[in-house]
């Protein structure tokens, strides 16, 4: 459980500096260059989804059962990944409505992912990975929706031909991986 803790730490932690720190953030990019920041943002980051993916593998070596969620959440949390996916790919999909509407639907599909893990899941290491990441991803839109009001951003309106592209990326990437990787990467198949 340490090091899945520790990969939490450091993972969400450099993805919550703007969020606690954006000053220290701002000085350490003049300092050391926008480049070099980037850098070693990426190694910590990589570092801690490393330590993240190895601890959550130990967890399920060692199972603590909490509860046992019934079958129908499951079914629930399979339906909830489909938003997820089509919100992820609206992140990445330039001119689309989704974004243009919910401005940050990478944050808003991570908040689902992890709601739906932790409605299928009931072991401790489940609770602390995807609590985790639900917990940063409540935050974490708070904080980008904040800093939008503050600067007075505006997103333009998207078009309906991409938002159609954001939509069936992203429901080919929810059946790719709800059908396949999940299963190949990951060992549970969502539909058996």
């Amino acid at each position: 459980m340490l090091v899945l803790i520790l990969g939490l730490v450091l993972f969400l932690g450099v993805h919550s500096v703007r969020i606690f720190a954006d000053a220290w953030r701002m000085r350490m990019i003049k300092r050391l260059g926008e480049g070099p920041w980037k850098g070693l943002y990426s190694l910590a980051s990589l570092a801690g989804f490393v330590l993240v993916i190895v601890g959550y593998g130990l967890t399920r070596q060692s199972p603590v059962d909490l509860w046992n969620p019934p079958t129908g959440l499951k079914h629930l949390a399979t339906l909830f990944t489909i938003p997820a996916f089509v919100l992820l790919a609206a992140a990445y999909v330039p001119g689309n409505a989704i974004r243009a509407k919910l401005r940050h639907p990478m944050v808003l599909g991570t908040k689902l992912w992890a709601f739906a893990h932790l409605l299928a899941n009931g072991r401790l290491g489940d609770v602390v990975l995807f609590g985790a990441f639900l917990l940063w991803a409540i935050l974490e839109f708070r904080a980008l929706r904040q800093r939008d009001r503050a600067e007075g951003k505006a997103y333009p309106a998207g078009s309906a031909g991409a938002t159609m592209a954001a939509v069936a990326v992203g429901l080919a990437a929810w059946a790719g991986f709800a059908f396949w990787a999940h299963g190949a990467w990951i060992g549970v198949r969502p539909f058996g």
